[in-house]
Order: structure tokens, then C-alpha cells, then sequence
């Protein structure tokens, strides 16, 4: 029999009801003998609750009480869903992230897995337990409670699953797969069988919310296969894997977007060396990550300078560019906040030429204008109006036939 950790979110377990249909779950599987720990988010909306609370007693709280705070959010599912499973007749231990033996280190609020002690999962397991383990939490090296930060239970899940050697690591979400396109925006957008943690990396940076992105580096890091499937429904879900060498790969695998963008200009800088440095330089000691940057140079000898930022960020931006633009000599700052980008993902556009051109063409015949481009050995992105999001999705989908087969 197999042996599987998995993870199931905030929604799956959001209500007793939900809890106990995930117990039913992990009983059947356990009696049909697969070996189990299960990974266990907070229940649907507790941690925001947990935070509010936080900031009424507190203008910016942070640190080690915080993380003591936020950690009770999983303490409690992992134990509702252990009193479940004993219920039924099934064999479960809870345990915290410190029980579990996940040692952490770096900042409060943010941890990294350092290294998972086994010795007590491994015992449960040998004893024929359920292990359910609290996500998104461990100890650092002072014994203090730490959390991993959003979407930290992904990682814990991973992180374990590398650790204890399990044949695949389950993510169990509200929907049944990774998808072609969001459905919302693509009502005839495909489940797809299978991802290369490339393309499932490079799809969780721009923007799918499926997965989070360091639990991908994590898996991609140890080849621990992922398997992302519903928790309400049956069905394989999408597995998430090295690239096979006797896999033939579709060109495009997936078209993912974000609405998370705004656009900023510098125009008119001179262009020498250094005024990159010097524009982006206090962007990020502001700590405000830069994505796509175009530098167009004029015959005059000057230089505009145009770079995206997460949407969050684009007041602070634009006050920081402002004043660098005063000093710089510019002819004009500006911004925009209503952009978003769009991405065509695929490992198979290594072999396969003409693919930008395609998609330029394609959006050009439906009137969709570009403002950035930006590409990689196995993504081209584009830099739209945010009107144009729906309309540029359905048009790449239709284009490179992603609802009818992986072989665009």
C-alpha cells in the first residue's frame, strides 16, 4: 500500500461537517491500509480572525507572541479532526508542529524549515496511527512556537512528505486540479493530467493561486511528487513532477494571470551608466520587489524606464520615483494601477519556435493592446489593460486549442 501526506486548506475544513467528511475520507483510506499523516490549515477564516483580534490590542503586532497566537488557529483543527477520526474507529494522534519535531529558524512570522526530527512520526505510523499534524508552524532552536507565514501548511506538507519518504504529497483544495486557465474566466478551461514543477512554478509566480510557490521549490528540491485534488469531489487530480524524458510535452501547458500589477514610468533620464541602479535602488531598500522592468533609449540620449510592482506597493512606488525622477532630472513620472499581466506557460516552447509571434498576432486581431513584454526559456508574459484580462485569456486559450488536447 502507499504511503501519502496530505494537506488539506482552510475551505476543506471550514465547518465540523467538512472536518467530518475528511475524516470518512481518511478512514476509508486507512482501512484499505495506506500509511497517512495529514497536514491540517486552520479552519477557514480563523487566522484572519486570530490577526483582527491581534490588531485591536496591538497598532503593529509581530513577533513571537503573534506566532504563539496564529499557531492556535491549527491546533485546533488538527484536534477536532483527531477526536473525529476516533470516532469512527480510526487510530489518530494530533500533534503540533514542535511535537512533530519541525525545527525552524529565521524571522518571526516568516520561518523556514531547517529539519524534521522522524523518530515520532515514524513510531505512530509503525504503531498503524493517523498522524495529524499542524501546518504553517515548528519551533526554532529557543524552543519558542514559529509559523512559516501565508500558506505555510503547503510547505509543512511537502517538507514532511521529503522527509519521511512518502510516495506522494496530496494538496487537497476547493477545486480539482490546476486547469488550463481559470475557469472563472474560461468556462471550457481543461484539467490538466500533468505539470513539471517548472511550469507549476512558473504558473504559481504568475499568479495561480493553486499552490504555494516555496512549497513548489521545496517539492522541485527533493522530486517529491505533488498531487493537487478536490476535497469535496473524487478524481487523479493534476500530479506535479520532473519533466519524464520519454514525455512528449504540448508546447503551451497553461495561461495564468495577475491582477496584482501596477505599472510605473521614468521618463526622459539620461542615459548613462548607474541610472538603473540609481532608479531602482530605493524601490527596493523600501523593500518593494521589482517584476518586469523595459528600458527604451531615445536619439536624443535619453532613457524611459518603465517596471511593474505588486499593486499593494504602487502608492510607496510612485512617491519613492517621484522624488528619485526630481533628482534625476526627469521629464515626467507616472504611473498605473489598472494593468494586470498574462502568461503563457509550457516546458515544450523550448523545441517550438514562432510562439510569441503567435500570441502577439493573436492579440493584436482581437484588439488587445501591449504595453510590456517579458519571456523565459519556458513563459512569455505580457503586460495588458486590465479591461482587456477576460478577452486575452480567452483568446490565448482558443488559440493555442488548450480546451481540446495537451498537444498545442
Amino acid at each position: 500500500m502507499s504511503f501519502w501526506v496530505q494537506k488539506y486548506g482552510g475551505t476543506s475544513v471550514a465547518s465540523t461537517e467538512k472536518l467530518l467528511t475528511v475524516a470518512e475520507r481518511l478512514h476509508e483510506q486507512h482501512s484499505q491500509g495506506h500509511r497517512l499523516v495529514v497536514v491540517l490549515s486552520a479552519m477557514g477564516g480563523e487566522t484572519d480572525h486570530l490577526l483582527s483580534l491581534a490588531r485591536q490590542v496591538s497598532s503593529e503586532p509581530g513577533g513571537s507572541a503573534l506566532d504563539l497566537l496564529l499557531s492556535s488557529g491549527e491546533r485546533v483543527s488538527i484536534a477536532l479532526l483527531a477526536l473525529a477520526l476516533q470516532a469512527l474507529g480510526c487510530p489518530a494522534t494530533a500533534l503540533t508542529g514542535r511535537q512533530a519535531g519541525i525545527l525552524t529558524e529565521g524571522q518571526a512570522n516568516k520561518a523556514r524549515i531547517k529539519n524534521i526530527d522522524n523518530d515520532r512520526l515514524n513510531g505512530l505510523l509503525d504503531e498503524g496511527q493517523v498522524v495529524v499534524v499542524a501546518g504553517f508552524q515548528g519551533m526554532d532552536e529557543s524552543g519558542r512556537v514559529t509559523t512559516l507565514g501565508r500558506g505555510g501548511s503547503d510547505t509543512t506538507a511537502v517538507a514532511l512528505a521529503a522527509s519521511l519518504g512518502a510516495d506522494e504529497c496530496h494538496i487537497y483544495t476547493d477545486v480539482e486540479g490546476v486547469y488550463t486557465a481559470d475557469p472563472r474566466l474560461v468556462p471550457e478551461a481543461r484539467r490538466l493530467e500533468h505539470l513539471t514543477y517548472e511550469e507549476m512554478l512558473e504558473m504559481s509566480g504568475l499568479g495561480s493561486k493553486v499552490l504555494q510557490l516555496r512549497s513548489v521549490l521545496f517539492a522541485e528540491k527533493y522530486n517529491v511528487p505533488l498531487r493537487v485534488l478536490s476535497a469535496f469531489g473524487s478524481g487523479s487530480g493534476t500530479l506535479i513532477s520532473k519533466e519524464a524524458e520519454n514525455m512528449e510535452q504540448a508546447t503551451i501547458a497553461g495561461i495564468a494571470h495577475n491582477r496584482d500589477e501596477a505599472q510605473l514610468t521614468i521618463s526622459g533620464v539620461q542615459d548613462m551608466p548607474g541610472v538603473a541602479a540609481r532608479i531602482l535602488g530605493p524601490i527596493a531598500e523600501a523593500q518593494i520587489e521589482v517584476d518586469m522592468i523595459v528600458q527604451n533609449v531615445g536619439q536624443d540620449g535619453t532613457a524611459d524606464f518603465t517596471f511593474t510592482v505588486h499593486r499593494n506597493d504602487y502608492a510607496k512606488a510612485l512617491e519613492i520615483l517621484e522624488q528619485v525622477g526630481g533628482e534625476l532630472g526627469a521629464r515626467e513620472t507616472c504611473g498605473n494601477r489598472d494593468i494586470v499581466k498574462v502568461s503563457l506557460v509550457g516546458v515544450g516552447m523550448r523545441s517550438h519556435a514562432g510562439i510569441a509571434s503567435r500570441m502577439f498576432r493573436a492579440l493584436a486581431d482581437a484588439g488587445v493592446n501591449i504595453s510590456m513584454i517579458s519571456t523565459s526559456e519556458i513563459k512569455i508574459s505580457v503586460v495588458v489593460g486590465e479591461p482587456s484580462l477576460e478577452t486575452c485569456v480567452q483568446v490565448l486559450h482558443k488559440e493555442f486549442g488548450l480546451a481540446d488536447a495537451r498537444d498545442a
